[in-house]
């Protein structure tokens, strides 16, 4: 495999961020777009040549060490890459999607004053992201998770003169620093059990513990609290919501198909300490199952087309944990992969929507837009189908694996599981009726600018609107007469999670037609939902109800998000900003007491001694005449 080649896959998106990073100022729009979609575009078709070189060569992981870094002792990191199965997946993903969302960003962005800061952000966003699925150990990997939560901060708050956006891009901040918290402490008991953070080392000295280790127990619960801050689940998922104050594309590539993934890429990576601890797989499962029907529970009463995709987005990465608990992690990552196709789409959908309707996000001031915007509504009406689990398009194959191996594992969490996925349906198909039917809700100023958006955003949909239509081919199941391409593609990297625990591995397979009727209940709850929402919102018109009008008392929680902002308010930031007061005071009083009484003690006494400086020669003498009296004097006291 041409190391060349490897390298460029991150080093492209780099130099696009120095060159727009630096010249932004000076390089016309054009050159801007040109240069950061090419910088995407040329890692995505390194990424397309490093796999069909992985390919011909075998399915052994290839290391690639390109320099010594830190070595502490023992302890040696060098600075590598790591080329398997799961890495290559991600390179497609992050390339292909983020060069998709680089060209239509040139539409969308086009008339913004930031445009040449934009997309030096995004192209920092891939290098680090590309960073993080190509390292070969758990430290690069956190420098590209560092790297993304910084430019998660940039681009979340990219307009910076909006004081809420501020907020959003600090919430987010914080937040995600409270789960690294835990992954660095992950990281820092590796290193104490394994004296590495390689990670062919660390599992390789990990298939000699016993299963259930309490070491183990403790290492992955902590790459866990990572993972629930990144990929935004309960109770660290706030922070996604809000991150919606973003440009759309942002959106679309950060927190739809790529940085929220980073959280199953990490639990996925290390599979071999996770298959070692079953109770934290379980803890795993079960948060991810209550974050799935919790956040889709929250998506039903969203009015802005974004926040309700931004809490799809949370569901949906529920489910990926649902699976990864499962022990499902092709599963997870099969949905993973269909995930960034079809959410994208959505995103990028919603950005087209948004565009048409000069900014406004509210979809009760929306309506038949079907006939103005065709494009947009076709490639919309496919992610729709998909994320709600319809056959034949890609949602429907990912999410029926995952519930199926649910169902295996516990019932109790593929019924769950159902009902997320009724939510899902009837939430998607709201805000598809909402949008695109009906007669048109807003002003007749957006009704007269209402139009298509251009090539350039357009294009990037009609090309995911066919990803999220038969991607999920990739992964058919034998029931249905297939083969799961994906399944054995990633086998390799679970053979030794299979030696550690092979009675996890040796669950009984569902029969055929055991597999037909949880298909069929699947479809059958995701039919039932949109046929409600249809019924709902076309048959009889509903929309939904003003700010000013009054819910009742379930509806109105659900609405206001279960008041868990506020009740993460009252319990942590208010207390900590009174102890803040509390500290100011305390400073002010003690500490610039001390300071400020040294200063004027120092000044006083220098005043003191600047009055002997007198500049009279008599006073010098007389001074001179006292002192040597007071030393006789002295001395003579002494003998």
């Amino acid at each position: 495999m041409p190391v060349t080649l490897l390298v460029l896959i991150p080093l492209l998106p780099l130099i696009g961020f120095l060159i727009n990073g630096i010249g932004f100022r000076h390089i016309p729009k054009g050159a801007v777009g040109l240069i950061g979609s090419l910088a995407a575009l040329g890692s995505f078709a390194a990424s397309v040549a490093v796999l069909l070189a992985f390919k011909e060569g075998g399915s052994q992981p290839m290391i690639v060490s390109l320099f010594d870094w830190i070595k502490v002792g023992e302890l040696n990191i060098p600075f590598s890459f790591q080329v398997d199965q799961l890495s290559l997946l991600m390179l497609m993903i992050i390339t292909g999607v983020g060069s998709l969302i680089h060209i239509y960003s040139i539409g969308y962005m086009k008339h913004d004053p930031g445009f040449g800061k934009f997309f030096s952000f995004l192209n920092l966003f891939l290098f680090f992201m590309l960073l993080l699925v190509l390292g070969s150990n758990y430290v690069i990997m956190f420098i590209g998770w560092e790297g993304v939560g910084l430019c998660s901060y940039l681009l979340i708050g990219f307009w910076n003169k909006n004081t809420d956006f501020n907020n959003a891009a600090r919430k987010a901040f914080i937040m995600n620093r409270i789960g690294d918290l835990g992954f660095l402490l992950g990281i820092f008991t590796i290193i104490h059990a394994f004296g590495s953070v390689e990670y062919t080392e660390v599992f390789r000295q990990a298939t000699g513990l016993p299963v259930g280790d309490h070491v183990v127990f403790a290492i992955t619960m902590l790459l866990f609290v990572g993972a629930m801050g990144k990929s935004a689940q309960i109770p660290l998922y706030t922070w996604l919501p809000d991150a919606m104050a973003g440009p759309t594309p942002v959106s679309a590539l950060i927190h739809a198909a790529t940085m929220v993934t980073a959280g199953i890429y990490m639990v996925i990576r290390s599979n071999v300490l996770y298959t070692l601890a079953p109770e934290t797989l379980e803890i795993v499962a079960v948060v991810g199952a209550v974050t799935a029907i919790f956040a889709a529970s929250i998506g039903l009463l969203q009015n802005d087309i974004k926040k309700v995709l931004a809490y799809s987005t949370v569901s949906q990465l529920g489910y990926m944990f649902l699976g990864l608990g499962v022990m499902a992690y092709s599963a997870s990552m099969f949905h993973v992969i269909t995930h960034a196709f079809f959410k994208a789409l959505l995103f990028l959908g919603a950005g087209s929507v948004i565009h048409a309707m000069s900014d406004e996000q509210d979809i009760r001031f929306m309506g038949g837009l079907r006939k103005k915007l065709p494009i947009t509504f076709i490639t919309f009406a496919v992610a729709t189908w998909a994320i709600a689990g319809l056959p034949p398009f890609a949602g429907f194959f990912s999410k029926d694996e995952i519930l199926a191996h649910a169902f295996e594992h516990n019932k109790l969490l593929w019924g769950i599981g159902v009902l997320g996925s009724a939510l899902t349906s009837f939430y998607m198909f709201r805000l598809l009726f909402l949008t695109f039917f009906g007669s048109f809700r807003g002003t007749h100023e957006q009704e007269h600018h209402l139009h298509e958006s251009p090539a350039a955003m357009t294009i990037p949909l009609v090309i995911l609107a066919l990803l999220s239509a038969v991607g999920g081919f990739i992964g058919v199941p034998e029931a249905l007469g297939g083969t799961h391409q994906l399944a054995e593609f990633m086998s390799p990297l679970f053979d030794t999670a299979r030696q550690v625990n092979p009675e996890a591995f040796a669950a009984t397979a569902l029969t055929h037609s055991e597999e037909w009727i949880l298909m069929a209940v699947s479809v059958a709850v995701a039919l039932i939902a949109a046929v409600i929402a249809y019924v709902m919102y076309i048959s009889r018109s509903a929309v939904p109800a003003p700010e000013s009008e009054a819910r009742t008392g379930v509806e109105n929680v659900v609405y206001h998000k279960y008041y868990i902002d506020e009740l993460y308010d009252t319990v942590f930031v208010k207390p900590m900003k009174s102890l803040s007061g509390v500290l100011s005071s305390f400073g002010e009083f003690v500490i610039d007491l001390f300071v400020e009484g040294t200063g004027k003690l120092v000044k006083g006494l220098s005043n003191l001694g600047r009055q002997t400086q007198t500049g009279s020669i008599g006073y010098y003498v007389f001074a001179m005449v006292v002192g040597i009296v007071v030393i006789l004097f002295w001395n003579l006291l002494l003998n």
